[in-house]
């Protein structure tokens, strides 16, 4: 097996708000072999920009494309929000000459030139695609029998399906192969492919609160142990609101939310510690059981 080294793209919320995420990434990596270079004077990616100005979106997106171009890496990220978005730029920069003229003049006054000779991968795709799964269950030497989780891809990471090309975003597989892959079970739950409601949260707060509270409940019927996301933003709505969503609708839901690196990581052999397990809002004792049984 060859794997290629990345530019490894960590965005503005990931280093801030979730170190948790990245360490956990950055340990299954290191053991799975992979190779990462840290990105230099790296920018926004652009997702904020796009709702009021394309055009500046596809300039932060481009000028990101050009520093890996110059280091003659491919991109990945651990955020669907940073994946959607440049790797929507890059498809769109190569296939239309007009838009790459127009974002290459602003990218001159940096010194730039997007020329197309990059890609964009998100973490589940260099894990399926080029680590491959065989070779992440050769390193599972704990497998997470007995547990049940849910997931949630999130939607950045397959829609839409037109830039994306990928999985079924109605039927989706990758998220659930690499759970399985760990040993764990992934049990279905209705509303699987649901948006987690927080794109809206910051001009709405009661529709975003109780669409995550109807995923959470559903998740819970199904008796699942724990939610596993791929996603930040998806990951901030479901564990860091959940307390406040069950204040606001007087429920008692308790269910743990893990980074798929983590579960990825106990099931490694790393440890709970190692994993950061302790920053979780939502205390993991039922998988913690299993992982030491």
């Amino acid at each position: 097996m060859t794997v290629q080294k990345y530019l490894l793209f960590l965005g503005c919320v990931i280093p801030y708000r979730l170190p948790s995420y990245e360490i956990s990434a950055r340990r299954v990596l290191e053991r799975l072999e992979v190779k990462i270079e840290e990105m230099p004077d790296f920018n926004c990616c652009g997702f904020p920009a796009d709702p009021v100005n394309h055009e500046l979106m596809f300039t932060l997106a481009a000028r990101n494309l050009c520093i890996a171009e110059r280091l003659g890496l491919s991109i990945m990220t651990l955020c669907n929000g940073c994946f959607g978005t440049l790797n929507k730029a890059n498809i769109l920069l190569k296939r239309d000459k007009e838009l790459r003229e127009r974002i290459n003049n602003y990218l001159r006054h940096v010194g730039m030139e997007f020329k197309g000779t990059t890609q964009v991968k998100h973490l589940i795709h260099v894990l399926t695609e080029d680590v491959k799964l065989d070779k992440i269950r050769e390193a599972i030497v704990k497998p997470l029998k007995g547990l049940k989780v849910a997931q949630h891809l999130g939607c950045h990471a397959f829609r839409p399906a037109e830039y994306i090309g990928r999985d079924n975003p109605d039927n989706m597989f990758i998220l659930k192969d690499l759970i399985e892959a760990t040993g764990a079970e992934c049990v279905k739950y209705p509303g699987e492919t649901d948006c987690c409601g927080n794109p809206i949260i910051g001009v709405n707060e009661e529709i975003p609160l109780s669409m995550a509270k109807e995923k959470l409940m559903n998740i819970k019927a199904v008796g699942a142990d724990a939610l596993v996301t791929i996603c930040p933003f998806c990951y901030m709505m479901y564990d860091l609101n959940q307390p406040r969503i069950e204040r606001t609708f007087n429920v008692k839901i308790g269910i743990t939310i893990l980074h798929y690196t983590q579960l990825l990581g106990l099931a490694m052999g790393l440890t709970a510690e190692e994993m950061k397990i302790n920053e979780l809002r939502i205390k993991p004792d039922s998988i913690l059981k299993i992982v030491k049984a």
